[in-house]
């Protein structure tokens, strides 16, 4: 995964044809991951993972419902918004998702992201309760949080649905001695792509693939 530069993000919840499916599997992107903020279940989740399976590149599962988890991914990645005012969404949920599947997890498959929410108007914002209006300084510190007080091996910074400031995505690239830092929000164009891949380890394009399949595919040129 530390070598991943781009990677398509597919939801569950929103339709695609095999003819688009092929072209985003067969792009040169470096993983498919799968997840989304809402209308995500255990069957459509399946439905998905059985047909990314027909292609030769890693599937991840980034986990936002306990009940929507599928074994059968190469990983799971599992977030901490750090920036959550609410505790659950920090460890409680993690918490009871360990009790009640502890003993079928498999521990080596899953990466911890600590999770750091920045577009307020989003769904995973709402749902969250993230405080996504930060200074610069304050992204940076939860960072920090991640990287060096928590030891998490991923801090992602999510503008979902926006693009990013780049100079703060900069600064916390800066910052960071150990975490893989991937980026998310906004990409819709090789110009974005590459904007945000020159300030990140890993850029995950996801929006644009149901918008602009053209556009969406062109991402990948930002890092190949």
């Amino acid at each position: 995964m530390k070598s991943w530069r781009h990677v398509f993000k597919l939801d569950p919840d929103r339709e695609m044809d095999e003819r688009s499916l092929d072209a985003v599997c067969m792009s040169g992107t470096d993983a498919i991951m799968v997840g989304g903020s809402s209308g995500v279940t255990y069957e459509n989740t399946v439905d998905l993972l059985s047909r990314v399976r027909r292609y030769e590149l890693p599937c991840v599962q980034e986990v936002s419902d306990m009940e929507a988890i599928v074994p059968g991914f190469d990983l799971y990645l599992i977030p901490m918004v750090l920036n959550s005012s609410d505790p659950s969404w920090i460890v409680g949920h993690q918490q009871q998702a360990i009790d009640r599947f502890g003993y079928m997890i498999p521990w080596e498959l899953l990466v911890t992201e600590g999770y750091i929410v920045l577009n307020p108007d989003s769904t995973v914002a709402q749902l969250t309760g993230a405080n996504a209006k930060l200074e610069r300084s304050g992204i940076v510190a939860y960072a920090q949080v991640a990287d060096k007080l928590m030891s998490l091996p991923v801090v992602y910074l999510e503008y979902s649905g926006i693009f990013g400031d780049m100079e703060t995505v900069r600064a916390v690239q800066h910052e960071l001695t150990g975490a893989q830092l991937i980026y998310g929000g906004g990409i819709k164009d090789l110009h974005t792509a590459k904007q945000a891949a020159a300030v990140s380890d890993t850029i995950v394009v996801g929006n644009i693939i149901y918008e602009d399949l053209a556009q969406a595919l062109q991402t990948v040129g930002a890092v190949k």
